[in-house]
């Protein structure tokens, strides 16, 4: 089982700097950041973009993995984002991984900000599909063309190209039939949040649902992928005690996931807990769990 960590960007970089470095000294598999141009209630706050963050990050760390958790196409066109990624996945050496998913409609800040029209269900899976179908190509095809509702490449050129070949992975995450079929069929990994609920016990019956029902996604695909569960998601925080952090790494193995990822402790709010909990999870959980 691996483990990663999300750190927000929501802190100046003389002080998300140090979470960075702790995040690869502790033991952690991989780390990750936000990607949106506002979050929740946090927008009212400091916040940082994700791709010169992680871009930063990977300047002062050397093994461990970083990523998107997750980007989206409410404000990025494949085009230029494939550059982006490019980049960093030059400058670290090949070690990042995109996160990507499909986005919220336009009650969300990254959709409402740019005074889009709101997208319905089918909509915001129907352009996510292509973002990742374009993605696909830009990243590992040069003078790549790209035809669709929502997107459009004519030539684009990517040279270099990305140091992981034939491009760098992608982590899809998932929920819907057909989200999960794209997973299955373009992603290195899948991740899931689960089902919305106030009850634990029925998140994780939510998860090993989805979980069941991505295992016949990729029987049909004929292929494997990692899986990935966002512990942050069920009610209970993850790093809120050392227990309620192992009884759930436990539980998310039963159902066969690779990967877990949890969210640096807050102060308040959001993943509100203590960083003595984390040091104490790096200290006697993370070592025996390779």
């Amino acid at each position: 089982m691996r483990v990663g960590i999300v750190i927000l960007p929501e802190d100046r970089w003389w002080a998300a700097e140090p979470k960075w470095r702790a995040a690869e000294e502790y033991g952690f598999d991989h780390a990750w950041t936000y990607d949106h141009l506002g979050w929740r209630e946090l927008v009212d706050g400091p916040w940082f973009s994700a791709i010169p963050t992680l871009t930063a990050a990977a300047a002062v760390t050397s093994t461990i993995r970083l990523g998107t958790f997750v980007a989206s196409p409410v404000f990025r066109h494949p085009v230029p984002f494939a550059r982006e990624l490019i980049t960093l996945d030059d400058i670290s050496d090949g070690r990042f991984m995109l996160g990507v998913g499909a986005g919220h409609g336009a009650e969300n800040y990254d959709g409402k900000v740019l005074g889009g029209p709101e997208l319905s269900v089918k909509q915001r899976a129907d352009r996510f599909v292509e973002f990742v179908e374009a993605l696909d190509v830009l990243l590992a095809t040069d003078k790549a063309d790209y035809e669709g509702e929502y997107y459009r490449a004519v030539g684009a050129r990517n040279v270099p190209g990305c140091v992981q070949r034939p491009r760098l992975p992608f982590l899809v995450a998932a929920n819907g039939p057909r989200t999960q079929r794209l997973a299955a069929r373009l992603g290195s990994a899948w991740a899931t949040t689960g089902r919305k609920t106030d009850n634990l016990d029925d998140w994780w019956r939510s998860v090993a649902e989805l979980s069941e029902r991505y295992t016949e996604a990729l029987a049909a695909a004929g292929r494997e992928t990692d899986r990935y569960l966002n512990l942050d998601s069920s009610p209970v925080y993850s790093l809120s005690s050392v227990g309620a952090f192992t009884d759930a790494v436990g539980r998310a193995r039963e159902l066969g996931f690779t990967d877990v990822i949890v969210h640096w402790p807050r102060s308040g709010g959001y993943y509100e807990g203590h960083e003595s909990v984390l040091e104490q999870v790096a200290d006697e959980v993370l070592p025996d769990l390779g």
